[in-house]
Protein backbone atom coordinates (compact mmCIF):
# COMPACT_ATOMS: atom_id res chain seq x y z
CA UNK A 1 0.00 0.00 0.00
CA UNK A 2 2.81 2.27 0.82
CA UNK A 3 4.42 1.70 -2.42
CA UNK A 4 1.46 2.24 -4.15
CA UNK A 5 0.81 5.21 -2.35
CA UNK A 6 4.72 6.74 -3.55
CA UNK A 7 4.18 5.85 -7.32
CA UNK A 8 1.06 7.76 -7.06
CA UNK A 9 2.29 10.75 -5.61
CA UNK A 10 5.14 10.96 -8.13
CA UNK A 11 3.03 10.42 -10.74
CA UNK A 12 0.88 13.17 -9.77
CA UNK A 13 4.29 15.60 -8.96
CA UNK A 14 4.93 14.14 -12.62
CA UNK A 15 1.95 15.63 -14.04
CA UNK A 16 2.37 18.84 -11.93
CA UNK A 17 5.88 19.46 -13.76
CA UNK A 18 4.26 18.55 -17.08
CA UNK A 19 1.36 21.26 -16.81
CA UNK A 20 3.90 23.83 -15.26
CA UNK A 21 5.79 22.77 -18.62
CA UNK A 22 2.87 23.55 -20.66
CA UNK A 23 1.89 26.43 -18.95
CA UNK A 24 5.50 28.17 -19.68
CA UNK A 25 5.30 27.36 -23.19
CA UNK A 26 2.12 29.47 -23.32
CA UNK A 27 3.82 32.04 -21.91
CA UNK A 28 6.51 32.04 -23.83
CA UNK A 29 4.74 32.45 -26.73
CA UNK A 30 2.86 35.40 -24.98
CA UNK A 31 6.03 37.20 -24.74
CA UNK A 32 7.58 36.41 -28.14
CA UNK A 33 4.26 38.06 -29.43
CA UNK A 34 4.80 40.82 -27.33
CA UNK A 35 8.31 41.62 -28.50
CA UNK A 36 9.85 41.16 -24.94
CA UNK A 37 13.48 42.12 -24.45
CA UNK A 38 16.46 39.33 -25.04
CA UNK A 39 17.43 39.81 -21.57
CA UNK A 40 14.11 38.55 -20.35
CA UNK A 41 13.81 35.79 -22.88
CA UNK A 42 16.83 34.59 -21.95
CA UNK A 43 15.97 34.57 -18.06
CA UNK A 44 12.36 32.65 -19.22
CA UNK A 45 14.47 30.14 -21.26
CA UNK A 46 16.45 29.64 -18.54
CA UNK A 47 13.44 28.83 -16.12
CA UNK A 48 11.89 26.75 -19.04
CA UNK A 49 15.44 24.26 -18.78
CA UNK A 50 14.74 24.40 -14.83
CA UNK A 51 11.43 22.73 -14.96
CA UNK A 52 12.37 20.55 -18.00
CA UNK A 53 15.23 19.01 -15.79
CA UNK A 54 12.74 18.51 -12.77
CA UNK A 55 10.05 17.02 -15.25
CA UNK A 56 13.52 14.44 -15.88
CA UNK A 57 14.33 13.99 -12.67
CA UNK A 58 10.69 13.11 -11.20
CA UNK A 59 10.38 10.86 -14.72
CA UNK A 60 13.41 9.06 -13.30
CA UNK A 61 11.77 8.44 -10.01
CA UNK A 62 9.39 6.88 -10.99
CA UNK A 63 10.96 4.64 -13.67
CA UNK A 64 13.20 3.53 -10.64
CA UNK A 65 10.08 3.01 -8.27
CA UNK A 66 8.55 0.88 -11.20
CA UNK A 67 11.78 -0.80 -11.96
CA UNK A 68 11.81 -1.90 -8.06
CA UNK A 69 8.04 -2.96 -7.36
CA UNK A 70 6.77 -3.80 -11.21
CA UNK A 71 9.77 -5.30 -11.95
CA UNK A 72 7.82 -7.96 -14.46
CA UNK A 73 5.54 -5.70 -15.85
CA UNK A 74 8.48 -3.18 -16.95
CA UNK A 75 10.73 -5.61 -18.19
CA UNK A 76 7.97 -6.67 -20.35
CA UNK A 77 6.80 -3.81 -22.24
CA UNK A 78 9.35 -0.90 -24.00
CA UNK A 79 8.74 1.88 -21.51
CA UNK A 80 11.81 3.77 -20.39
CA UNK A 81 12.84 2.33 -17.35
CA UNK A 82 12.64 -1.22 -18.34
CA UNK A 83 16.83 -1.73 -18.75
CA UNK A 84 16.50 -0.60 -14.57
CA UNK A 85 14.27 -3.50 -13.76
CA UNK A 86 15.36 -4.62 -10.04
CA UNK A 87 15.55 -8.32 -9.27
CA UNK A 88 16.94 -9.62 -5.99
CA UNK A 89 15.26 -11.58 -2.99
CA UNK A 90 13.55 -8.71 -1.73
CA UNK A 91 12.43 -7.92 -5.61
CA UNK A 92 11.42 -11.61 -7.31
CA UNK A 93 10.72 -11.66 -10.57
CA UNK A 94 7.83 -13.63 -12.02
CA UNK A 95 8.26 -17.00 -12.28
CA UNK A 96 6.70 -17.40 -15.75
CA UNK A 97 8.53 -14.24 -17.39
CA UNK A 98 10.32 -15.37 -20.52
CA UNK A 99 12.03 -12.84 -22.23
CA UNK A 100 9.27 -11.35 -25.61
CA UNK A 101 12.21 -11.67 -28.06
CA UNK A 102 15.57 -13.58 -27.63
CA UNK A 103 18.83 -13.71 -30.06
CA UNK A 104 22.06 -15.87 -29.28
CA UNK A 105 25.27 -14.21 -28.30
CA UNK A 106 27.09 -17.53 -28.19
CA UNK A 107 25.82 -20.81 -28.95
CA UNK A 108 23.00 -22.10 -26.44
CA UNK A 109 23.59 -18.52 -24.59
CA UNK A 110 20.52 -16.14 -25.21
CA UNK A 111 20.17 -12.67 -24.28
CA UNK A 112 16.77 -10.61 -24.71
CA UNK A 113 17.60 -8.59 -27.83
CA UNK A 114 16.99 -5.36 -26.60
CA UNK A 115 20.59 -4.99 -25.19
CA UNK A 116 21.96 -7.90 -27.80
CA UNK A 117 23.63 -4.45 -30.38
CA UNK A 118 25.71 -2.82 -27.24
CA UNK A 119 27.07 -5.98 -26.24
CA UNK A 120 27.79 -6.94 -29.27
CA UNK A 121 29.95 -3.65 -29.52
CA UNK A 122 31.67 -4.23 -26.15
CA UNK A 123 32.94 -8.45 -27.09
CA UNK A 124 33.95 -7.09 -30.42
CA UNK A 125 35.98 -4.07 -28.95
CA UNK A 126 37.23 -6.28 -26.10
CA UNK A 127 38.31 -8.16 -29.75
CA UNK A 128 39.93 -5.58 -30.92
CA UNK A 129 42.25 -5.08 -27.87
CA UNK A 130 43.66 -8.51 -28.63
CA UNK A 131 41.69 -9.75 -25.52
CA UNK A 132 39.68 -13.13 -25.75
CA UNK A 133 36.47 -13.84 -23.39
CA UNK A 134 33.14 -15.63 -24.24
CA UNK A 135 29.87 -15.23 -22.72
CA UNK A 136 29.71 -18.56 -20.50
CA UNK A 137 26.04 -17.50 -18.95
CA UNK A 138 23.18 -15.65 -20.30
CA UNK A 139 19.29 -16.18 -20.63
CA UNK A 140 18.05 -19.11 -17.57
CA UNK A 141 14.71 -20.39 -16.81
CA UNK A 142 13.19 -20.79 -13.63
CA UNK A 143 13.97 -24.04 -13.89
CA UNK A 144 17.25 -23.91 -15.52
CA UNK A 145 18.38 -22.15 -12.01
CA UNK A 146 16.83 -24.55 -9.88
CA UNK A 147 18.79 -26.78 -11.73
CA UNK A 148 22.01 -24.74 -11.04
CA UNK A 149 20.78 -23.85 -6.93
CA UNK A 150 20.24 -27.38 -6.77
CA UNK A 151 23.28 -28.81 -8.31
CA UNK A 152 25.58 -26.38 -6.15
CA UNK A 153 23.83 -27.15 -3.07
CA UNK A 154 24.62 -30.65 -3.12
CA UNK A 155 28.34 -29.73 -3.66
CA UNK A 156 28.47 -28.31 -0.23
CA UNK A 157 26.66 -31.31 1.51
CA UNK A 158 28.85 -33.93 -0.34
CA UNK A 159 31.55 -31.14 1.60
CA UNK A 160 30.02 -32.25 4.42
CA UNK A 161 27.34 -29.49 5.17
CA UNK A 162 24.23 -29.94 6.62
CA UNK A 163 21.29 -29.30 4.24
CA UNK A 164 20.53 -25.93 6.16
CA UNK A 165 24.26 -24.73 6.05
CA UNK A 166 24.39 -26.09 2.23
CA UNK A 167 21.29 -23.86 1.47
CA UNK A 168 22.43 -20.61 3.47
CA UNK A 169 26.34 -21.40 1.63
CA UNK A 170 24.56 -21.57 -1.85
CA UNK A 171 22.58 -18.48 -1.52
CA UNK A 172 25.74 -16.35 -1.61
CA UNK A 173 27.11 -17.38 -4.91
CA UNK A 174 23.88 -18.54 -6.67
CA UNK A 175 20.35 -16.38 -6.59
CA UNK A 176 17.53 -18.61 -5.67
CA UNK A 177 15.28 -19.45 -8.09
CA UNK A 178 12.94 -16.16 -9.14
CA UNK A 179 15.14 -13.89 -7.90
CA UNK A 180 18.30 -14.69 -10.54
CA UNK A 181 19.13 -11.67 -13.06
CA UNK A 182 19.53 -14.03 -15.71
CA UNK A 183 16.03 -15.06 -16.01
CA UNK A 184 15.92 -11.12 -16.93
CA UNK A 185 17.57 -11.73 -20.09
CA UNK A 186 19.71 -8.34 -19.32
CA UNK A 187 22.62 -10.10 -17.40
CA UNK A 188 25.46 -12.29 -18.73
CA UNK A 189 28.81 -14.29 -17.15
CA UNK A 190 31.78 -13.37 -19.27
CA UNK A 191 35.11 -15.04 -18.53
CA UNK A 192 38.45 -15.14 -20.28
CA UNK A 193 39.22 -18.02 -22.80
CA UNK A 194 42.39 -18.89 -20.66
CA UNK A 195 41.08 -18.98 -17.34
CA UNK A 196 37.84 -19.95 -16.97
CA UNK A 197 37.42 -21.02 -13.46
CA UNK A 198 34.23 -19.30 -11.48
CA UNK A 199 36.68 -17.12 -8.56
CA UNK A 200 38.21 -14.49 -7.32
CA UNK A 201 41.25 -14.53 -9.83
CA UNK A 202 39.00 -13.93 -12.77
CA UNK A 203 38.46 -10.70 -11.80
CA UNK A 204 42.29 -10.75 -12.07
CA UNK A 205 42.31 -11.26 -15.66
CA UNK A 206 43.70 -8.52 -18.46
CA UNK A 207 39.46 -9.69 -19.85
CA UNK A 208 38.24 -8.28 -16.56
CA UNK A 209 40.46 -5.76 -16.12
CA UNK A 210 39.09 -4.03 -19.28
CA UNK A 211 35.51 -5.32 -18.97
CA UNK A 212 35.48 -3.39 -15.52
CA UNK A 213 36.97 -0.04 -16.95
CA UNK A 214 35.27 0.02 -19.72
CA UNK A 215 31.39 -1.82 -19.32
CA UNK A 216 29.77 1.17 -18.58
CA UNK A 217 30.46 2.83 -21.76
CA UNK A 218 28.34 0.11 -23.80
CA UNK A 219 25.59 0.15 -20.82
CA UNK A 220 26.44 -2.60 -18.48
CA UNK A 221 28.05 -2.81 -15.01
CA UNK A 222 29.72 -5.35 -12.41
CA UNK A 223 26.79 -6.03 -10.81
CA UNK A 224 28.51 -7.67 -7.48
CA UNK A 225 31.10 -6.07 -7.05
CA UNK A 226 33.55 -6.59 -4.04
CA UNK A 227 32.85 -5.26 -0.64
CA UNK A 228 28.77 -4.85 -1.31
CA UNK A 229 27.44 -9.04 -0.46
CA UNK A 230 25.90 -6.84 2.19
CA UNK A 231 23.99 -4.84 -0.60
CA UNK A 232 23.40 -7.14 -3.20
CA UNK A 233 23.29 -10.29 -1.12
CA UNK A 234 25.66 -11.93 -3.60
CA UNK A 235 29.29 -12.37 -3.39
CA UNK A 236 31.69 -11.16 -5.39
CA UNK A 237 31.49 -12.50 -9.20
CA UNK A 238 33.96 -10.86 -11.18
CA UNK A 239 31.87 -12.29 -14.28
CA UNK A 240 28.27 -11.24 -13.73
CA UNK A 241 27.65 -8.24 -15.86
CA UNK A 242 24.08 -6.76 -16.30
CA UNK A 243 22.81 -4.18 -18.47
CA UNK A 244 21.09 -1.01 -17.36
CA UNK A 245 21.58 1.64 -20.26
CA UNK A 246 24.70 4.02 -20.26
CA UNK A 247 23.04 6.73 -18.84
CA UNK A 248 22.47 4.53 -15.46
CA UNK A 249 25.69 2.80 -16.07
CA UNK A 250 27.65 5.52 -16.06
CA UNK A 251 26.10 7.24 -12.79
CA UNK A 252 26.34 4.02 -10.92
CA UNK A 253 30.18 3.35 -12.27
CA UNK A 254 31.05 7.43 -11.18
CA UNK A 255 29.39 6.82 -8.05
CA UNK A 256 30.72 3.02 -7.60
CA UNK A 257 27.74 2.04 -6.16
CA UNK A 258 25.39 -0.97 -6.93
CA UNK A 259 21.74 -1.30 -8.94
CA UNK A 260 19.95 -1.29 -5.40
CA UNK A 261 21.66 1.63 -4.52
CA UNK A 262 20.82 3.60 -7.68
CA UNK A 263 17.48 2.51 -6.92
CA UNK A 264 17.01 2.63 -3.83
CA UNK A 265 18.68 5.78 -2.85
CA UNK A 266 22.87 5.33 -2.09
Amino acid sequence: MRRAKLNQRLKKLFLAGIILGAAAGILFAVLIAGNISSKKEAAYKEANADLEKKNQELQLQIDKNEAAHNNTEVLAGNEDGWSLTLVNEEHPLASDYVPQEMVEVEIERSVDVRIMEDLQQMLDDAAAEGLSMYVASAYRSYEQQWDVFNATMQDWISQGYQPLDAYAETKKSVAVPGTSEHATGLAVDIIASEYEALDDQQGETAEQQWLMEHCWDYGFILRYPPEKADVTGIIYEPWHYRYVGKEAAKEIHEKNITLEEYIEGD
